[in-house]
């Protein structure tokens, strides 16, 4: 489906992630793990469209994306769910959220679209008119999924989505990651929470100073000693 090979990607002429190879394919949550400072935002944004590939490859649906136009990636079924939510704070949730059906295609779903996420986050309903800025961290972040969710997509990326948020909110966003996969689209999910993390993927990346030094099943990364003395500090 999504599919990553060797990529470089930096900013002026430093270096950010190089030679990295990743696939999400159809119905998976792929993790990708790694410390601050490992590239991980860097990897996502590029996966996004909005950073440019200096070289490798990138594809989705076997078409290059390499030279798509960063705002026509959501046209091709990729939705970003940002790091920091990225609302405007001003407009309400409603406007928010409408922001998320901008195409064609996905505005003529409008209602049903703000209907599911509604029904997936019922507080926001409640909300609709409410300033965005005015929500507590959890709901916001729960806009910011919800106007990926607006554009219909057939693959979501999350951005650190458990980043500021306190923990029993945490425990929840993750439980909204595992139904937007049931509800039929592909995850591609970049956290520093590993335990979380591995817990709702398929798959895992472990990325480390902008390459990919490991990957597998959770349980297999989980085993590995590097992991568990980096990463869970046992």
């Amino acid at each position: 489906m999504l599919e990553a090979r060797n990529l470089h990607v930096g900013y002026g002429d430093a270096p950010a992630i190089w030679d990295v190879s990743l696939d999400v394919d159809a119905g998976e949550i792929v993790s990708v793990i790694g410390p601050n400072g490992a590239g991980k935002t860097t990897l996502i944004n590029a996966m996004a469209g909005l950073l440019r590939c200096r070289k490798g490859s990138l594809s989705f649906d076997g078409a290059d994306m390499t030279r798509v136009r960063a705002h026509d990636y959501c046209g091709h079924g990729i939705a970003l769910v940002p790091e920091g939510r990225r609302l405007f704070a001003k407009m309400s949730v409603e406007e928010n959220l409408e922001l998320g059906c901008y195409l064609p295609g996905a505005r003529s779903h409008r209602a049903q679209s703000i209907e599911r996420v509604f029904t997936l986050f019922p507080i926001l309903r409640d909300k609709r008119q409410q300033p965005a800025g005015e929500l507590s961290g959890g709901q916001q972040q729960m806009v910011a999924i919800g106007r990926a969710l607006m554009a219909r997509p057939r693959i979501v990326l999350f951005d650190e989505p458990s980043l500021g948020l306190a923990p029993t909110i945490v425990d929840d966003m993750f439980d909204i990651i595992g139904r937007v996969r049931a509800e039929g689209a592909a995850v591609l999910l970049v956290e520093q929470n590993v335990l979380k993390a591995l817990e709702v993927a398929d798959r895992a990346y472990v990325l480390e100073q902008g390459r990919i030094v490991t990957s597998g099943l959770p349980d297999e990364l989980l085993k590995q000693p590097h992991i568990r003395e980096a990463y869970l500090g046992v």
